[in-house]
């Protein structure tokens, strides 16, 4: 697994409220990752969401405040909060996790890294909203 893109910011809020609401993203939940449809199983840590016609694997982990998304063969995005001065520092890290192919995940992976730094910073606008409270990203 090699990490490819680590984005940083912070929430003002404690790390327990805001891992509240980021963890609460079955569909239809708070977080602003939150799918939509149906997630399988329908209880659980672990769960798997369809999301633009790929299925997405969510493992939740409560106690290290933290969720992992997994798609089909390269992606793997770590979204972690930790305690900061200012109230929670929000860490998101893009790996890949492709066994081989690494020049196939440098052209297919252009996008979604281009893409990363802007819908990093709606997710950290989404959880400030949700707790009223600011939020924003770090150089």
């Amino acid at each position: 697994m090699t990490e490819l893109l680590a984005l940083r910011g912070v929430v003002e809020a404690t790390p327990d409220k805001v891992a509240d609401v980021l963890l609460d993203a079955r569909p239809g939940g708070r977080s602003p990752l939150a799918g939509t449809g149906s997630a399988r199983p329908a209880r659980g840590d672990e769960f798997t969401v369809t999301l633009e016609g790929s299925t997405i694997t969510v493992t939740l982990d409560r106690g290290a405040r933290s969720i992992a998304q997994q798609g089909e063969w390269w992606y793997r995005g770590v979204t972690n909060v930790e305690a900061d001065d200012r109230g929670s520092l929000v860490v998101h890290r893009i790996f890949n996790v492709a066994p081989g192919h690494r020049w196939a995940v440098r052209f297919v992976s252009r996008g979604p890294l281009a893409a990363a730094p802007t819908a990093f910073a709606k997710l950290l606008g989404g959880l400030g909203e949700q707790l009223d409270c600011a939020a924003y990203p770090l150089d």
